[in-house]
């Protein structure tokens, strides 16, 4: 989408070449006495769909909060598309698009009557309002009162808002949430839609298959901290290269299992017989030279196995002083 009407009295300050989208480097928020965010230091490159994951009071959307300019770091610095976001910074909020979880709607508005007032704010062209509704898949809908669309649809229009004025950065929190399996998985194509435009994206979300399939990379915070940083992909591979093969029980005996070679442990799961190994093929073959391979389940480590492993790990937060806003 492009807008042919200024969206700031004057152009962004230009910006050097392969700069980061945002940088942060020693942020630190306390309330009271619970550091939010402790010591924060990361990157998100232009292009990047990047997550942002952990439990809650991890201190994801103070961070979040920090980045937008909604909230002042105590330290650190903070830089966003080349500028800083505090004090306020009225020429870089045209730049961002925002979507939150409690996204406000025009509701006695159709979906379309919605977005065009949102781009005339903006002062967008005509046109940018039907792009917004293209993108998320809701032209359809677009003359459907925003008070009658589905969850699945209304979360559609909240990213449609943040998209309407073509902003260079997206900050999208929790975007799937509460919506049901299906229109999750329907959702998940406007995601991926976004990210196959090259679009930069910071997401947060509890959904760690979610954070599995679409993000570039991941940091998972606890306790105000980033526990880890990188690509889903290494962090499984870095966490546990271990496979799990479970075997029907009547098919092969703990004894008889522990005897393959490569097999570095047997335990036993309901009705199967579960063999951890470093080589899976190898001891696949054997599996299927004893019992066959009918009814077998292969299992690699996740995303979420090393979530869960890193969160359990990480240390309880002090609770907030009276009156003190908690983190998130």
């Amino acid at each position: 989408m492009t807008s042919t009407a200024p969206r700031t009295p004057h152009d962004p300050p230009a910006e050097p070449a392969g700069s980061a989208a945002v940088a942060l480097s020693g942020v630190h928020k306390t309330y009271g006495t619970t550091r939010a965010v402790d010591g924060v230091s990361l990157t998100v490159e232009r292009g990047e769909f990047f997550g942002l994951l952990g439990p809650n009071g991890a201190g994801k959307t103070t961070l979040v909060e920090i980045m937008e300019g909604q909230r002042r770091a105590d330290s650190g610095t903070v830089t966003v598309l080349g500028e800083s976001p505090w004090p306020r910074n009225t020429a870089l909020l045209p730049r961002l698009g925002v979507q939150t979880q409690t996204s406000s709607f025009f509701v006695r508005l159709t979906a379309r009557e919605h977005l065009a007032t949102m781009a005339a704010l903006y002062r967008c062209d005509a046109a940018a309002a039907e792009r917004a509704l293209a993108s998320v898949g809701l032209t359809e809908q677009g003359n459907t009162r925003v008070d009658d669309l589905s969850g699945g649809q209304r979360q559609r229009l909240a990213i449609a808002s943040a998209l309407v004025h073509d902003p260079e950065l997206i900050f999208l929190d929790e975007p799937t949430a509460a919506l049901d399996p299906q229109a999750r998985r329907s959702l998940w194509q406007v995601l991926r839609d976004l990210k196959g435009a090259g679009r930069t994206i910071v997401y947060t979300t509890h959904h760690l298959d979610e954070a599995e399939a679409l993000c570039d990379r991941v940091a998972i915070m606890v306790a105000g901290k980033v526990a880890a940083l990188d690509s889903p992909g290494r962090l499984i591979a870095a966490s546990s290269p271990t496979t799990r093969l479970l075997v029907p029980a009547d098919r092969l005996s703990v004894e008889r299992a522990r005897a393959i070679p490569g097999v570095d442990r047997v335990t036993e799961e309901g009705g199967s017989v579960v063999l951890e190994t470093l080589t899976s093929g190898p001891v696949l073959a054997a599996v299927d030279g004893i019992a066959g391979l009918q009814g077998v389940q292969t299992r690699t480590a996740s995303l979420e196995d090393v979530y869960l492993t890193l969160t359990a790990a990480g240390t309880p937060e002090q609770p907030p002083e009276a009156g003190a806003r908690p983190p998130a």
